[in-house]
This record gives structure tokens, C-alpha cells and sequence, in this order.
């Protein structure tokens, strides 16, 4: 429409714009991933620095592939897939078997993302896909873990991590138990001060929660995450754990346990706040959250596994559809019915 030289666009949504694309906002998720990662390398030496990159390559590779046998323009330039490498390396324990690495990184990209269509398309997060495969397929690799900090650990490598495809891993310098076998099976809680700065076994993610938190926080100033989903997480279980321990103190841990074990931290900033497998809404996404703190809580403390954030985040990935269907913003000029 143009009146004296002057054009008046009209055009839908949206109109309002941030400049950041898809590419930008997936290198800044990985900077923010970056200290994380590399204080697992630090925490348990080569063996962490090979799993992570055997993660990240397994998963590019795939999607990379993928794309030309499907006669489509790669797509691993817009930085999603090396995202989904390195959360998905960041959920493994440290010692585990190279090529049960690559086979959950393939397994992760082509069932959980490219057969749903892409980036944009998949409907659960493609790094707990992968996870969740290792875990039905190798139960023993998965939970056996290796000590943090080991003084050897940047000269040595763990006899598991080269083992021949399909033979039964040799494991040395395992270390006993992650702090959540040892509440759940010997009731031991272990101090908050080392659950923070990482100085516990555990997954590769599993390490200074204050790295974790740092992250979020970048990109949540950079609106690149949306912080009513961590929040929502976080503020769940801590008022369910205080709650609980409260009523018993003997039979539940504290807050700061809950909060800072496992991986709750890397799950709740990283994982349940992927931005196609999470609710629209903001109130669908404090829902969210709320739904995923609990399904951890309960998990956690009556079910048969030390850790539920797996778990939790993939069957709320299932429920998000529902969600943002249950809670739809009023149109702008619609009253109410």
C-alpha cells in the first residue's frame, strides 16, 4: 500500500525481530556448554576429552550423512547437532566403551531428530534418546563409573574405553558409587561443597553445578533460554525435598543434595529447556517444569533407579504437545468465553 511515496508493509508475525538466528543462538548454547565440558576433562582426564569428542563426531557425522543420503543440504552448520554431541557426551560416564559412544550418538541423531523431520520437528530431546538407548542396551557399561580427579588420569587411559565392539568391557580404578547410589542403596549423603564444585563421580556432566548454573544465566540474559523452565525445576524439587525431609530427615536428603546431584543441573538449564521439545507459553512452561521437578522427586525417592532426570525430561517432552494444546494464550480483542 503506498500513499505519497511512502510504502506501508503489511505482513504477519513476527513483527518483532532479535537479529539472532538459528546458528547464532546454537554457538552461544555451545560457549555457555563449553566450561562444563572442559571442566569434565579436567575432572577425569582423557577419558572424558575422548568421549566427548567421540559424541560430538558421532552425532555430526550422522546428521551429515543422513542429509547427502537423503539428497538434502547438510545441516550441521546451524550448530544444533554439535550441541546435541556434547549434552549427550556430557550424560555419559566417563569410561565408557568408544563405540557404545558412537552407537547412541547415531542412534540419538537419526531416530529422535532426523526421522521426525529435523531441527524444529523432534518431539524429544535427540541427546536423552541416545542415552536412554544406552541404558536399555548396556545396563552394567552405564553405571560403572571411574574416580574423579585421578592422578593419573591425564597419562592414562581406562582399559574400557578401546574395547573391542561387543566384548564385555574390563574396568580399572572404578570408583564404588555417584552420590546418588550411595543415598539410595547406603543412605549416605554426600556434602553439598563437593556435589557443587564437582569433586564427586559420576557422569561427565555430573560436575561443578556453579558451571552449570553460570551458563544458564548467560543465556538467559541473552534470551536464549527461557528461565521460567529451570527455575520451575529447581524450585520444585527443592520445596518437595525440604518438605520431605522435613516431615523425616533420617529417610530423605536435604534440598542442596536434590539440587546439586546427579544430573538435575545439566538437565534442567541444557536438556528440558530445548526449544522445540518444551511448551510455548510461559505458563505452559512453568507447568513444564513443575512436571519434570516432580517426576525427578519421585523417581529419586521411590523408584528402583538412583536418578529420574532422564526419565523426567523425555515423558515431559511427551506431555509438552498437551500442554501448550491446555494452556493457548487469549487472542488479542477476544473476550473471555
Amino acid at each position: 500500500m503506498t500513499e505519497r511515496g511512502r510504502t506501508l508493509e503489511i505482513h504477519s508475525s513476527p513483527h518483532i525481530r532479535s537479529g539472532a538466528s538459528v546458528d547464532v543462538i546454537m554457538r552461544n548454547v555451545v560457549y555457555a556448554l563449553l566450561p562444563v565440558a572442559a571442566f569434565a576433562i579436567y575432572s577425569f582426564g582423557l577419558a572424558a576429552a575422548l568421549t566427548l569428542a567421540v559424541a560430538v563426531l558421532s552425532c555430526v557425522a550422522t546428521e551429515h550423512w543422513l542429509c547427502r543420503l537423503a539428497a538434502t543440504p547438510t545441516t550441521v552448520r546451524d550448530w544444533s547437532v554439535t550441541i546435541t554431541g556434547l549434552l549427550y557426551g556430557l550424560t555419559l560416564p566417563p569410561a565408557l566403551p568408544l563405540w557404545m559412544v558412537a552407537c547412541g550418538g547415531m542412534i540419538g541423531v537419526a531416530m529422535a531428530k532426523f526421522l521426525f523431520g529435523g531441527l524444529g520437528y523432534n518431539a524429544f530431546n535427540p541427546a536423552l534418546v541416545g542415552r536412554a538407548f544406552l541404558q536399555a542396551a548396556f545396563p552394567v557399561a552405564m553405571t560403572s563409573w571411574m574416580p574423579a580427579l585421578a592422578p593419573e588420569r591425564f597419562t592414562e587411559v581406562p582399559a574400557s574405553t578401546f574395547t573391542v565392539p561387543f566384548a564385555a568391557p574390563v574396568y580399572d580404578g572404578v570408583a564404588g558409587a555417584t552420590p546418588l547410589s550411595l543415598f539410595k542403596f547406603d543412605g549416605q549423603v554426600t556434602a553439598t561443597g563437593d556435589l557443587l564444585l564437582g569433586l564427586t563421580s559420576g557422569s561427565a556432566g555430573e560436575t561443578c553445578a556453579l558451571l552449570i548454573l553460570a551458563g544458564g544465566v548467560y543465556l538467559a540474559l541473552r534470551k536464549m533460554l527461557n528461565w521460567r523452565i529451570p527455575a520451575a525445576i529447581l524450585l520444585t524439587v527443592a520445596l518437595l525435598a525440604w518438605i520431605l525431609h522435613q516431615l523425616a530427615p533420617a529417610q530423605y536428603p536435604p534440598p542442596g543434595f536434590m539440587l546439586f546431584s546427579g544430573g538435575l543441573m545439566l538437565g534442567a538449564v541444557f536438556m528440558a529447556t530445548d526449544m522445540v521439545a518444551s511448551p510455548v507459553t510461559n505458563a505452559g512452561c512453568v507447568v513444564y517444569g513443575v512436571l519434570i521437578g516432580g517426576l525427578i522427586t519421585v523417581i529419586r525417592l521411590w523408584g528402583g533407579m538412583p536418578e529420574g532426570v532422564m526419565y523426567a525430561i523425555l515423558l515431559a517432552n511427551a506431555v509438552s504437545p498437551h500442554i501448550d494444546a491446555l494452556i493457548q494464550p487469549r487472542v488479542f480483542g477476544v473476550g473471555k468465553s
